[in-house]
């Protein structure tokens, strides 16, 4: 039945593909650095960063080299740190092994740190015209409708099985364009949430969810299990036009990235005062912050905050702490946006803000 897909799919691509800045040049290092950015963020949201990280890091040798705050910095506000980590590593891999330039071949691709088969396929087709799938969330719910399979596609054997369907019917002369055809479509007309646009689909005319009038009802998924919820008491310690950060510990959640000052649970002003004294810092001043949350795919932060403004002194016992201008963190230190909420009150922007003002 896919079979009949190829063509029509194609045509429409060729007259709705969105203008991204990475489908201007397929190098196989712009199409790898978008398709990292791209796994769990909107187009929209991608396109600043992903100017700006190649502007900064232009190839894969530079990407290989780049100290690692800097590097932190640059992904700011994507969140999953650990996938620019991951990259960094390929990037010195194909750098030592490949003389700096990324194999046309899909097993290499797949052996790389953080690449695996969607990813693989991506950079193997779009770059190089290698006929091997990319199936991503989008693929997913499109090939579900059409096939009016209820198959849970959270589960790994029914997306190995839809790679291998799609496998079969990708065109040997157009493999790229016909993975990104599939990828758009359920990106702007098969979208999510029983909203799909299907007076626009050229797939329509084969769509089998269409015509039994069950497309709110795909794809399925298992439902995930809930968030843990942490409450935080999240500190601005002002000493004088300083604010404290310190570095997080480089193993576990936002592992090697900065912060603002934080504890367990909900405390009271007077318990924040005592905790900031057994640090050895003076407080002069306490003002209760609004509270904030942020959500990580397996917990959700419910935070409090206080802005704290200390006595200045040169001797102090800062507890893992350093005390810099607030500019200073915008523009050098890697803050992930579980803080952004708060950092307002040091008159800074963090990640995706830092482009929404502008």
């Amino acid at each position: 039945m896919l079979e009949q897909i190829t063509e029509p799919l194609l045509s429409w691509y060729d007259g709705h593909a969105r203008v991204l800045p990475w489908r201007e040049d397929h190098s196989p290092y712009r199409v790898w650095v978008s398709e990292i950015m791209l796994q769990q963020t909107r187009v929209e949201a991608v396109k600043p960063f992903f100017e700006r990280f190649v502007k900064a890091l232009p190839d894969v040798q530079a990407l290989a080299r780049c100290p690692e705050d800097e590097l932190l910095k640059l992904w700011e506000g994507l969140g999953y740190y650990n996938r620019v980590r991951n990259m960094q590593k390929a990037a010195q891999i194909v750098t030592e092994e490949y003389d700096g330039a990324f194999p046309a071949d899909y097993e290499k691709l797949l052996a790389l740190p953080g690449i695996g088969h969607y990813t693989a396929g991506a950079i193997g087709s779009i770059a190089f015209g290698i006929r091997m799938p990319a199936v991503d969330g989008n693929v997913l719910r499109v090939l579900s409708r059409v096939k009016a399979s209820y198959e849970d596609i959270l589960k790994q054997s029914v997306k190995t099985a839809m790679e291998q369907e799609v496998k079969k019917i990708i065109p040997a002369g157009r493999p790229g364009d016909f993975n990104q055809a599939l990828i758009e479509l359920g990106a702007i007309v098969c979208v999510p949430n029983g909203k799909a646009r299907c007076g626009e689909c050229p797939l329509a005319f084969c769509c089998r969810a269409k015509a039994e009038g069950i497309v709110d009802e795909l794809p399925k998924k298992k439902a995930k299990k809930e968030r843990r919820v942490e409450a935080r008491t999240v500190l601005i310690l002002r000493e004088g036009d300083r604010v404290a950060i310190r570095k997080r510990p480089s193993r576990g959640l936002l592992a090697g990235l900065y912060e603002l000052p934080n504890l367990t649970g909900h405390l009271s002003e007077d318990e924040v005062l005592e905790q900031v004294r057994q640090w050895g810092l003076s407080p002069l001043r306490i003002l209760p912050l609004a509270g904030a949350k942020h959500i990580f795919s397996h917990v959700e932060w419910q935070m409090t905050g206080y802005a704290v403004s200390l006595e200045e002194t040169e001797h102090m016992d800062r507890s893992g702490m350093f005390f810099i201008d607030a500019k200073e963190t915008e523009e050098k230190y890697p803050v992930p946006a579980a803080f952004a909420a708060y950092a307002g009150y040091m008159d800074i922007v963090l990640g995706q803000g830092r482009y929404e003002e502008r």
